[in-house]
């Protein structure tokens, strides 16, 4: 199994931090959800474990395979070769490139073009819809569709750690519940290991395994029954501001 773990990380932008000694784990074929609101620091904490945004201190290591592998010390293109795909906030789709085209680009990396048209029809299994709009320009589509564009196109790099970042932006709440629970079976069939950040609370902890809540770029609450939590006071002043 793969498992990602951070301890005590700071990152930032710059001179500024927004993570501040971020501790989580996610252990293997497990999902993990991190939940908080907008500006909390999930999406940096999405980046900094692809090394796209920069380890002041701490560290994010991934064990895969009886090794371990210094994520913190590594470049982007290094880290997703390890097979760590990512499902961006916002989706960052072209819009003028067809359904195919746009999966296909998933497929950029050695071990992932070797498995092209097998995953691609893994991606089509999994999205039917897919396969009957495949030549489609994804501009085209509805945000739930595009949704699903988006979390194919991860799924052509041959993943073994999914990084989800705010899957229900933008997507009515019936969607929002189908795209999570989509996102789940995948977890179960293709054996993975999924961190999501997400902001819809009850959703989210309904299929994650274990939840952490971040607040101001730290982990105030934690475990693997958050979601009984919901509804108490805790929960509402930190997550919610109530």
């Amino acid at each position: 199994m793969t498992s990602p773990s951070l301890r005590n990380v700071v990152a930032g932008y710059g001179t500024v931090n927004v993570l501040h000694g971020v501790s989580l784990d996610v252990p293997g074929g497990e999902m993990a959800a991190l939940l908080g609101t907008n500006g909390n620091g999930k999406s940096t904490l999405i980046r900094a474990i692809l090394g796209i945004v920069p380890v002041s201190s701490g560290s994010i290591v991934l064990e895969q395979d009886g090794q371990r592998w210094p994520l913190h010390e590594m470049r982007t293109e290094a880290i997703v070769d390890l097979g760590i795909g990512v499902v961006a906030e916002g989706r960052r789709l072209f819009g003028n490139l067809s359904v195919r085209e746009n999966l296909l680009l998933g497929a950029w990396r050695r071990a992932a073009r070797r498995l092209r048209e097998r995953n691609l029809d893994a991606v089509f299994e999994a999205f039917p819809v897919l396969r009957e709009r495949a030549g489609q320009l994804v501009g085209t589509m509805s945000g739930g569709q595009q949704q699903m564009v988006a979390i194919g196109r991860a799924l052509m790099t041959a993943p073994r750690v999914l990084l989800v970042d705010e899957p229900s932006v933008g997507l009515a709440p019936a969607v929002v519940k189908e795209t999570l629970a989509q996102i789940a079976r995948l977890k179960t069939t293709l054996g993975l290991t999924v961190l999501i950040a997400e902001q819809s609370f009850h959703q989210a902890t309904a299929i994650a395994d274990r939840a952490y809540v971040i607040a101001h770029g730290a982990i105030v609450m934690y475990g693997d029954d958050i979601a009984a939590a919901g509804s108490g006071d805790a929960v509402r002043e930190i997550y919610l501001g109530a």
